[in-house]
């Protein structure tokens, strides 16, 4: 008799639930010090509405995959061609100023009897 090992009993936890006495959670360790927390920051998930939309209505997934690749994709097109579009009006803005400047800087009189022959011709004074 001496031979056989302690028979488990059943026992009723304070939470209520019941477990035998060989599983018995372990006692809390006493406090050692300051507690160690390990924090994961994520960033939030990308919002997935259009595709959520897609596949309610019946959509395959090969469509929704691609609305997920080539959307990202897409916004990265319009805007290098945005940016790039911004600098021809830059340029070209800059160009009409530099040309505007010199044909007023080098016009002399000849530009101004030239534009009233015209203004004359027209019927204007």
């Amino acid at each position: 008799m001496e031979s056989l090992p302690e028979v488990p009993r059943v026992v009723q936890l304070p939470d209520g639930t019941y477990t035998y006495t060989d599983r018995l959670p372990a006692p809390p360790t006493p406090y050692s010090g300051p507690q160690i927390i390990h924090q994961h920051v994520h960033q939030a998930p990308p919002d997935r509405t259009v595709q959520r939309i897609a596949l309610g209505s019946g959509v395959g997934a090969g469509a929704v995959a691609a609305g997920v690749y080539f959307g990202p994709l897409l916004v990265g097109v319009l805007t290098a061609m945005a940016a790039n579009l911004a600098l021809i009006a830059f340029l070209a803005a800059v160009c009409t100023w530099g040309v505007v400047t010199v044909v007023r800087s080098v016009g002399g009189e000849d530009g101004k009897r030239a534009a009233d022959t015209v203004r004359r011709a027209r019927g204007r004074r």
